[in-house]
């Protein structure tokens, strides 16, 4: 575990979900494979290169097959605890998806995470410009009325670190390796929700 911050004083909370609240269940290569899409590039990026007919038809696909998946989703080892331990505290708790809103609200709701969260802070890629963006961030923090120097963003990819990095909230980085890839990205780092459970204790 790394740790260059005191988590303790923060009251706003984002949370990635897929691989961080929730078991990590995506194979991205086989999805891009199904979808006929190219190796490496980042799916939503993939998308939004195509032809706009084109790329409605691969979103629909897309949403399809998410949603399916939505129906197996499992928390993440500490999840429930965590988010007690934090209401508990009074804070504030949101969701940062690069998934559609739909399949958000049916991933939390299979995991009985659904009650932790309100529509309005699910914040998905159907809400604004999906991460590495801060839309998503800045929108939560404005509905919050949240200083940015009380928040944070959690997740386990990139893409979430560098939308924390970008909207200028702490950052943690997930990361069930114990690697901590992007340390210069990263505020602290923990190697499951338990951990970060204790920083907070």
């Amino acid at each position: 575990m790394t740790v260059a911050m005191d988590l303790k004083q923060k009251n706003y909370w984002i949370f990635d979900m897929d691989g961080t609240l929730t078991e990590a269940m995506h194979d991205f290569d086989a999805m891009r494979a199904a979808l006929s899409l190219p190796m490496g590039v980042p799916i939503l990026e993939a998308l939004d290169a195509m032809e706009p007919k084109v790329a409605q038809q691969k979103h629909q696909e897309l949403d399809a097959m998410e949603l399916r998946m939505a129906a197996d989703a499992t928390t993440q080892p500490g999840c429930i605890e965590l988010l007690d331990c934090l209401l508990a505290r009074g804070a504030k708790l949101g969701i940062l998806t690069r998934n559609g809103k739909q399949i958000a609200e049916a991933t939390l709701a299979a995991c009985g995470l659904d009650h932790y969260f309100t529509t309005e802070t699910i914040v998905s890629r159907d809400c604004c410009t999906p991460k590495p963006d801060p839309a998503g961030i800045h929108q939560l923090l404005a509905l919050w009325d949240a200083p940015i120097n009380e928040t944070v963003m959690v997740g386990d990819y990139l893409f979430d670190i560098e939308a924390g990095r970008a909207a200028g909230v702490a950052s943690v980085h997930m990361d069930v390796t114990g690697q901590y890839a992007w340390p210069e990205l990263t505020d602290v780092g923990v190697n499951s929700l338990a951990a970060l459970q204790q920083q907070i204790s």
